[in-house]
């Protein structure tokens, strides 16, 4: 494998000479937004991961949705045409029920707001999921679930109040669904951190608790992650010191991708999970530009300008490029609308 720069100072995209199945012994893979999008799989993903199987992958699916056990995320994403087992599944929950019996004797009653995912995590920690302040817990755990209503955030709010820890799966404000981007678990921690007056501990990407999850149960030596979100996915694998490929059938976008900061820049990128079965192009400096594929880009005034023709991938490598460099270089971002047009996006 050849990269352009190293994780901790990335100015542009890696470049990989074998395919990302052959480079890396692990994915770890993000869901919504990444191979499903609510009740029905993304586009390519069951015959990408297929693929990427049969070259000697491993897959392993991780994510931020605390709401349901591993067996039925499992179930679900073979019904998808992804088969997978159990122990595949790494959620938030798990990564937040471990922190928690870091917190409490064993055996320990836990008030959950959320839903049988993090009962059963909890159950694998030896810990006892209650739902009532009276049933006298020693901690709170919060995870996304949608039958969360005032009743259960209004619960846990005393609970903190009155000086319990408290312990969030994950803070993402927003999730994908198959109708569109919805509320997610950060929305409703926030209701109870307005009430109680008081920050959880956060165990779920991109904050280290769930990369250690990750690692325990997988034992990846050569991980990759794959996502769609440059907050959660990408800055997780920055923190963890991994390698990341960010792919555009989720939440971020181009534009946002041109001004991300040093921790939300990918190491690779791709339209979606194909990326993984493909060798990457580098991207090279180049006449005071960067160039990729058949594309130059360069930072002038302000705004991004887009030379040649070719993959317009290519030519989004080569605009993050000029786009990370520039920010680097004055703390601004740069205008991309004009050369992301060119490109279609």
């Amino acid at each position: 494998m050849t990269e352009t720069a190293t994780p901790e100072r990335r100015t542009t995209p890696g470049g990989s000479d074998r395919p990302l199945t052959e480079a890396y012994d692990t994915a770890l893979l993000d869901l919504d937004g990444v191979v499903y999008a609510g009740p029905h799989a993304i586009e390519h993903a069951a015959d990408s991961l297929a693929v990427a199987r049969e070259a000697g992958m491993r897959l392993a699916y991780v994510t931020n949705n605390a709401s349901r056990p591993p067996r039925v995320v499992a179930g679900h994403l073979t019904e998808l045409g992804v088969p997978a087992e159990p122990s595949d599944v790494i959620n938030s929950a798990q990564a937040a029920a471990r922190v928690v019996a870091e917190k409490v004797p064993a055996g320990a009653k836990v008030l959950v707001v959320g839903g049988l995912g993090l009962e059963e995590a909890l159950a694998e920690r030896g810990l006892v999921a209650v739902r009532s302040l009276a049933e006298e817990p020693l901690a709170v755990v919060q995870g996304f679930d949608p039958s969360v209503g005032w009743a259960q955030l209004a619960e846990a709010a005393y609970a903190v109040r009155g000086g319990l820890p408290w312990v969030a799966s994950n803070t993402d404000l927003t999730i994908p669904t198959a109708r569109g981007i919805a509320p997610g678990n950060g929305t409703l921690v926030a209701a109870v951190r307005a009430a109680a007056g008081v920050d959880p501990v956060v165990a779920g990407k991109p904050l280290p608790p769930m990369h250690r999850e990750t690692v325990l149960r997988t034992g990846a030596e050569r991980p990759l992650v794959v996502g769609d979100r440059l907050d959660t996915d990408i800055e997780g694998a920055f923190n963890g010191g991994v390698d990341s490929l960010l792919v555009f059938t989720g939440v971020a976008t181009p534009a946002q991708l041109l001004a991300a900061p040093v921790e939300h820049r990918p190491t690779y990128l791709a339209a979606d999970l194909r990326g993984l079965l493909v060798p990457h192009p580098a991207v090279t400096a180049e006449a005071g530009g960067f160039a990729c594929g058949g594309w130059v880009a360069t930072a002038e005034g302000g705004e991004l300008r887009l030379a040649g023709s070719g993959d317009r991938w290519d030519g989004l490598r080569a605009l993050c490029a000029a786009a990370w460099t520039a920010l680097d270089a004055d703390g601004r971002p740069v205008d991309g609308h004009k050369a992301l047009a060119e490109l279609g996006f």
